[in-house]
C-alpha cells in the first residue's frame, strides 16, 4: 500500500488552479483519502497561500471561498484524511535537517514528521511518497531516502506507476 505525505506546495493545487493541478486532481481521484496526510502547519501554509493569491487578485474573491470551503471538506473536516500534529518534541527533532540540508524551519518540520511517518509505514511493509513542489525541500527528502513526487515535474505516466505499484 502507498502513502502520500503533501507538502502545502503540492496539495495547495488541488484548491487553486496552476501547473501541477491536474495530477493532484488525479490523485484524489485514484488513492483512497485515507492513505494520504499533510502536517498540520502546512494546513496553515495552504490558507496563506490562498490568502496571499485573493489578495494580489489571482484568486477571485468568490474562487477563493469555494477553495476554502472544499479545503475544509476534504482535509481539515474529514477525519479520513490524516493531519500529522507537530509538538515541541518533533520540531526538536528537525533541527539537524536545518544546516544539513540548508531548508527552512517549517520545511525541517515537514521533512522530519514525513520520516517519522515512512519509518512507521516501513514496520508495516508500506510505502510513502513525498509530494512537494519545492525543489530544496524535494531534494533533501531524496537524500534522506525518502521517495519524491513534483507534479509539476513529473507525469501522468510516473503517478501512474506509482498508484500500481501500490
Amino acid at each position: 500500500m502507498v502513502w502520500v505525505y503533501f507538502d502545502a506546495s503540492a496539495l495547495v493545487k488541488r484548491y487553486s488552479s496552476e501547473d501541477g493541478t491536474e495530477l493532484v486532481n488525479e490523485l484524489f481521484y485514484d488513492l483512497p483519502v485515507e492513505q494520504m496526510t499533510c502536517a498540520v502547519i502546512g494546513v496553515l501554509e495552504i490558507i496563506s497561500v490562498l490568502v496571499r493569491k485573493r489578495n494580489d487578485g489571482r484568486l477571485p474573491p468568490k474562487l477563493f471561498a469555494q477553495a476554502m470551503l472544499e479545503l475544509n471538506k476534504e482535509v481539515i473536516e474529514d477525519a479520513a484524511f490524516s493531519i500529522a500534529s507537530v509538538d515541541d518534541e518533533l520540531i526538536l527533532s528537525a533541527l539537524n535537517l536545518i544546516a544539513q540540508h540548508n531548508i527552512n524551519a517549517t520545511d525541517a518540520v515537514i521533512l522530519r514528521s514525513c520520516l517519522n511517518l515512512q519509518q512507521t509505514l516501513l514496520k508495516q511493509d508500506q510505502r510513502l511518497v513525498f509530494w512537494s513542489c519545492d525543489k530544496r525541500l524535494l531534494r533533501a527528502a531524496r537524500y534522506e531516502g525518502v521517495e519524491v513526487f513534483d507534479p509539476e515535474v513529473d507525469t501522468k505516466a510516473q503517478l501512474q506507476a506509482i498508484l500500481r505499484d501500490s
